[in-house]
């Protein structure tokens, strides 16, 4: 039999009152290296990705979300009505158990419960907490809520997106999530790592606005350095050009191409095979090429539209020059890449049936990443109360007979 593998994070216990996509994140990835992850939910106030589309059978319930499992995977899932007053002890109960607490509500939301990190450190004294919410625990518009989509806005992403001539667009999802949850996790390491030497919890307050705004480190530093306020481009680049996604051959394919200096230009011209046009003095040089920049790219246009996108994309990069498919979630699901990788698993799920789950994108050699379904609703509240937190069943019982446990 093969042994089994100790996972890193195996022993770590983690309450997680956190919601949406940031937290739930950071908790899953947890989850899926070892921690023992408790997830904190109502029936009276889901998780708010429950209630966010696709659903099974485009029938809108909590644990047909198509979206909350992947968020959530290998957690446990409880629901604890915190408008009980027995909740809120109950609530206490879990946060003296846990080696680390996650909350992604408004500031004072734990401290009206009496789960603030101040109050928690009293009896819990090794405790590290993490509250993530938009724009952190302090200043004049910590208490303003959101989401992530918000965020997209207010850190200037949307701003930045779209063409010139045009209004601002949106972006896919929430791109802060994706990116705060990056931070809140590594410091979250770095505090378990001096808990691990010291013996000392600590208390990590992220603010995922200020966090999204190294997206824009070179927007915002060139503005404080030549007061210049970056515009919308379209898919064009500043220091590029040729830089965009071009028409290739079918229904709406494409192939980015990005050529960002001389010696990539003329690799370039090498692979398109020359034509006449490329021998043109305007488009020698990288500041000519961006001074005449419609009419390149009409002209690459015409090559590559005669070519399939996986066929210019092959061309350019095996002569040095950027280039890649422009896939669709088609594309994606029947990527050979990421099928070599097993980059995804099928697990049966009791009400979304066999859910396909995500591995982490990194891979630890000796302790691999270990995938388990997301939770129904509530589905181990019982199990947690009684067995890993030791409830009597007479008093698990009366608590669930008074709403605690909804």
């Amino acid at each position: 039999m093969k042994e089994m593998t100790k996972q890193v994070f195996e022993g770590l216990k983690v309450a997680d009152f956190s919601w949406n996509a940031v937290g739930p994140i950071m908790g899953s990835y947890l989850a899926k290296h070892g921690a023992t992850v408790v997830k904190v939910e109502s029936w009276h106030r889901p998780d708010a990705m429950r209630g966010t589309p696709p659903f099974k059978d485009l029938i809108p319930e909590p644990d047909r979300a198509a979206n909350y499992p992947w968020l959530n995977t290998g957690k446990y899932g409880i629901a604890l009505n915190m408008a009980k007053p027995k909740a809120v002890g109950v609530a206490r109960q879990l946060a003296a158990w846990a080696d680390v607490i996650l909350d992604s509500f408004i500031p004072g939301t734990m401290k009206k419960w009496g789960l603030d990190y101040e109050e928690v450190r009293k009896f819990n004294p090794r405790v590290v907490m993490l509250s993530t919410c938009n724009q952190g625990q302090t200043g004049p518009h910590s208490h303003r809520p959101g989401f992530g989509t918000q965020l997209t806005a207010l850190s200037g992403i949307i701003h930045l997106t779209g063409w010139p001539d045009r209004w601002p667009d949106f972006p896919f999802a929430a791109h802060t999530d994706f990116v705060a949850m990056r931070f809140g996790l590594s410091t979250l390491l770095a505090a378990l790592d001096y808990r691990e030497r010291t013996g000392k919890g600590q208390y990590l307050d992220l603010s995922q606005y200020e966090a999204s705004l190294h997206l824009l480190s070179p927007a915002i530093l060139d503005y404080n350095v030549n007061g210049r306020v970056a515009m919308r481009m379209g898919n064009r680049s500043p220091y590029a050009a040729p830089h965009g996604a071009f028409p290739c051959h079918g229904d709406d394919e494409w192939c980015a191409i990005a050529v960002s200096n001389d010696d990539e230009w003329q690799a370039f011209c090498r692979a398109m095979g020359e034509p006449d046009w490329t021998k043109d003095s305007r488009f020698a040089t990288a500041l000519g090429r961006k001074q005449n920049e419609d009419e390149v790219e009409t002209l690459v246009s015409a090559w590559t539209a005669s070519r399939s996108p996986e066929q210019v994309m092959e061309i350019l990069q095996c002569a040095g020059v950027s280039a890649g498919v422009v896939q669709s979630g088609q594309d994606m699901n029947n990527d050979p890449q990421t099928e070599a990788r097993g980059s995804y698993t099928y697990i049966e799920h009791p009400v979304l049936g066999v859910h396909r789950y995500t591995y982490p994108s990194f891979r630890l050699s000796k302790t691999p990443s270990q995938m388990r379904r997301g939770h129904c609703l509530g589905e181990h509240t019982e199990y947690v109360f009684t067995r890993i937190l030791g409830m009597p069943d007479d008093e698990f019982t009366a608590l669930l007979q008074e709403g605690v446990f909804e």
